[in-house]
């Protein structure tokens, strides 16, 4: 088939996509030669609203289709589509119907076809691997929708995302972590095995001395399980190969809490309301910040005395706290402990580098919650927006970041 043929196929709004050299135009449109060649010319009604909605989406680098139901015929296509990939729109077209360009580009028409039986207003978002005309692979996410129109026909409109920068961003993100893992695990391992020969031969040291190595010892293998938790070359090779979740229950956060208390061999005492919401996050990103809190209350509280967990309902979120029997943050430190480095009056002695609370609150801050100090000094609450029954998240009204210590 000839490219001047194309409307036999794509409809008359589709002729000038799979040109690439102009971008689709409504018959309105091709009557004046004036009008912006990237759009349908924007007018009353909804022809108007599609060809804006459609630009914002191009202006931020996607490509924008729409695809009528339920014969699966490609109505738009961004012309960005053969920029990208090097394929016109009548081969998309093609891959949608199952006819050819199988192996470039069957996995996306598969995925359109397959997602046009959507029920109208679910939202479908997944990557799919393509490859270019020169046939090299290049990764896309595909988020797609079925609406209905005016007319009682239904569309499948989406947009496709390049993945090639954020895979590039990955794969450094991944060399940089197994540099840190070895740069760390190298120096930790000397000072390992050189304070387990202490040990062995400390038979004549007093107590005090004794002490003091096991505290390197303990302090040593709690940076090693760090790097096996966060920088193991295995949790490294799965970050962009496997869908992180991004949803936690509240609950899930209470149990892992009360689990460190029982390993550290202490009393957990749960204060939470039922039902308890989702939150929207990186689950292992908040259970580290109230792992942060735990570690905080075990350290400054008398061994064998009891922490308790709370969780209740707060405006359109779920606040939880951690509360322990110790005496509590000095009020002259009050307004300091969640800067960077900062340890208080009180930590004298006591291991620790003055980081934890800074990333508690950080990590809390980035997932638009509010981490902040009980009047007494005794308790940490920690605020974050919950997920509606929608599945929408509810983000608080105003939120400080961690420079604005103003709610201590």
């Amino acid at each position: 088939m000839q490219r001047g043929e194309s409307k036999d196929i794509l409809n008359d709004n589709v002729n000038c996509t799979i040109d690439n050299r102009k971008c689709p135009m409504t018959r309105s449109t091709a009557a004046n030669p004036h009008a912006p060649a990237s759009l349908e010319r924007p007018g009353a009604g909804a022809a108007g609203t599609d060809a804006h909605f459609r630009t914002i989406a191009e202006l931020a680098g996607d490509i924008a289709i729409s695809i009528d139901l339920p014969a699966r015929t490609l109505r738009y296509l961004s012309p960005a589509f053969s920029a990208l990939l090097g394929h016109e729109a009548a081969e998309l077209q093609a891959a949608i119907a199952g006819k050819g360009g199988q192996e470039a580009l069957g996995a996306l028409g598969t995925h359109l076809a397959s997602s046009g039986k959507m029920p109208p207003g679910e939202r479908r978002v997944e990557e799919v691997d393509v490859r270019n005309a020169d046939g090299h692979p290049v990764g896309l996410q595909v988020i797609t929708t079925v609406v209905c129109n005016d007319d009682a026909s239904c569309s499948l409109v989406g947009l496709l995302r390049d993945l090639s920068p954020q895979r590039a961003h990955l794969v450094d993100q991944r060399r940089f972590a197994s540099m840190l893992n070895h740069e760390f695990r190298t120096p930790l391992a000397t000072i390992d095995g050189a304070i387990q020969r202490l040990e062995a031969t400390a038979q004549g040291a007093d107590e005090a001395v004794r002490q003091r190595y096991r505290k390197i010892a303990v302090a040593t293998d709690r940076l090693i399980a760090m790097l096996d938790e966060y920088l193991s070359p295995d949790r490294m090779a799965a970050i962009g190969k496997v869908r992180q979740p991004n949803t936690i229950a509240a609950r899930e956060l209470l149990e892992a809490g009360v689990q460190q208390l029982r390993e550290a061999g202490r009393a957990a005492v749960v204060e939470a309301e039922e039902p308890t919401p989702s939150l929207r996050g990186e689950p292992e990103g908040l259970r580290l910040a109230l792992k942060v809190l735990i570690d905080n209350a075990l350290l400054f509280s008398p061994a064998g005395s009891k922490v308790t967990l709370g969780a209740r309902r707060s405006g359109n979120g779920l606040e939880f706290t951690v509360r322990d029997e110790g005496p509590g943050v000095p009020p002259e430190d009050a307004a300091c402990i969640f800067d960077k480095g900062y340890r208080g009056s009180n930590a004298a002695g006591l291991p620790g580098s003055g980081l934890g609370l800074y990333m508690a609150r950080s990590i809390v801050d980035v997932h638009g919650g509010m981490l902040r100090l009980g009047e007494d000094g005794k308790e940490f609450r920690l605020w974050l927006p919950a997920l509606d029954i929608s599945g929408q998240q509810q983000l608080a009204s105003s939120s400080p970041n961690s420079d604005n210590r103003t709610d201590h």
